[in-house]
This record gives C-alpha cells, structure tokens and sequence, in this order.
C-alpha cells in the first residue's frame, strides 16, 4: 500500500493533462445542465418539443439558447433515443 505521502510524488511524475481536457472537462458540467434542461423541457413542452423536431437549431436559438455543435450533436442523439 501507498501512503499519501507516496501517491504526491508519484502524482508530481506524471505530466500535465492537455490543456484541452482541462477545458472540456471545465465546460462539462454546464453543458450537462443545459443539456438535461433542454431535454426536460423538450419532455415537458410539446410545442417546443416538435419545434426541436422540426429544426433542432433555431428552435434552441428561439429559445436563448447557445448553439455549439457538441451540445447539438449530443441533444440530436438524446432526441432520438426517446
């Protein structure tokens, strides 16, 4: 077994995450959220259901919502599976 001490120094060998995965991992949680909002709402609001449906992009611009293809990507994946 490792002691605290120990896993510091191995820790400290290790290089530096990309900062890319820093970043996404940093913008991760909001876009969970904005996500699981969206789909709530998209759950609970048939119009704005069949407005996501009918043209996914402006219906979220409409709505205030920032368009980034990652969250599209992932919103057309969890639009599609429900």
């Amino acid at each position: 077994m490792h002691d605290e001490e120990r896993l510091g120094e191995l820790l400290r060998l290790l290089r530096p995450a990309p900062q890319g995965w820093v970043t996404a991992a940093q913008e991760l949680p909001a876009a969970r959220r904005s996500l699981d909002e969206i789909v709530a709402r998209a759950e609970a609001d048939r119009e704005f259901r069949e407005a996501l449906i009918a043209d996914l992009e402006a219906a979220l611009e409409q709505a205030g919502y920032e368009r980034d293809s990652r969250v599209l990507d992932e919103l057309r994946q969890r639009l599609a599976d429900r």
